[in-house]
């Protein structure tokens, strides 16, 4: 089976391109972030023509994080319990497979602007919360995965100019402190678990060319408890639907699991 992520930055404009990538990538869940709707505008109807279901947690103009699936998701949960926050970012749910249920996390991470700015400060606190309640769904889970945008390039070589960009957003020691967090509480990320084409990323501006210079950052990322690391067997970006006419700026990330 697959699970994959993509930022479509404007679910309204990306739709035809997200539904064209499920017919030829018939994954069985893909969690999507910045839909920049809200859930009464959600288009439910176009995926259930494809044999998907959806939940959604949207947000008028900006965030909003959705998982299209096969089969329904249980115990739905939108955003960190426990964690005040107005911006619809997290939304997790079951998926029950063969080999057992299969909890889903998928996460539009903020941003955080700039070191030293409010919004890298309410960053850092919303990456603790998260942590925090990670390490509950573990406890209850064993097998887990964590999609998203993270908006972290956890090492020099997920970015185009490590030594340029030191210190900068993506790229601060605080932030690859969180990204390690996470993987210390139990989770691997997938796309490492194979030997990989340097100059592999996930996100390119669109400005001055970014990504016909593979000028990119590798911030979209697929987290796997303990339970599912032996059992994953790829990891790809699929830089495809970047190069569509009015492409979002990500492209998706895809996990094949066993089982």
């Amino acid at each position: 089976m697959q699970i994959a992520t993509w930022n479509v930055n404007s679910l309204s404009v990306r739709l035809p391109q997200v539904l064209d990538w499920l017919r030829t990538n018939p994954v069985e869940a893909l969690g999507l972030q910045e839909l920049k709707l809200v859930d009464e505008k959600f288009p439910h109807a176009a995926f259930e023509e494809l044999g998907y279901h959806a939940v959604s947690f949207g947000q008028k103009t900006y965030n909003g994080v959705a998982w299209i699936s096969r089969a329904p998701l249980q115990d739905v949960v939108r955003n960190i319990p426990g964690h005040d926050d107005t911006q619809a970012r997290v939304i997790a749910g079951t998926l029950p497979t063969a080999a057992g249920p299969l909890r889903l996390v998928n996460g539009y991470f903020v941003n955080g602007q700039a070191p030293g700015s409010d919004k890298f400060a309410y960053k850092m606190a919303w990456l603790e919360a998260l942590q925090a309640w990670l390490r509950e769904q573990l406890a209850q889970w064993r097998r887990l995965a964590l999609v998203g945008d993270f908006n972290i390039a956890p090492e020099d070589r997920d970015s185009f100019d490590p030594v340029g960009l030191a210190g900068s957003i993506h790229h601060t020691d605080e932030e690859r402190a969180h990204f390690r967090g996470l993987l210390g509480l139990g989770l691997h990320d997938a796309f490492r678990l194979f030997e990989q084409p340097d100059k592999t990323f996930s996100w390119w501006d669109y400005r001055m060319l970014g990504f016909q210079k593979n000028r990119g950052l590798r911030i979209d990322h697929i987290l796997v408890s303990d339970a599912l690391k032996d059992g994953v067997q790829a990891c790809q970006v699929d830089r495809a639907p970047r190069k569509n006419p009015q492409p979002s700026d990500h492209a998706p990330v895809v996990a094949t699991l066993a089982g």
